[in-house]
């Protein structure tokens, strides 16, 4: 995968994590699975990670929490 690629994968991250209303305080991208692993800088309720998963705009996966805020892995 190119940088640019996945730079503009991150921004598309970015964009939807923000227009939900929380921000991020790591992305990054794991070249060697293929994936980006994101944590929030906020917990999300069990009750609502659904529906934050089922709104970004790569396949998300909820991984527990971290040491700052809940922790996913999205999917290439």
């Amino acid at each position: 995968m190119q940088y640019e690629d996945i730079w503009q994968i991150q921004d598309e991250i970015t964009s939807a994590v923000n227009s939900l209303g929380y921000t991020l305080w790591d992305l990054h991208y794991d070249r060697s699975s293929f994936s980006f692993r994101m944590e929030l800088n906020i917990h999300i309720p069990d009750d609502a990670l659904s529906s934050f998963c089922s709104q970004m705009p790569l396949p998300a996966d909820y991984e527990g929490e971290g040491s700052q805020g809940s922790l996913f892995t999205l999917e290439l």
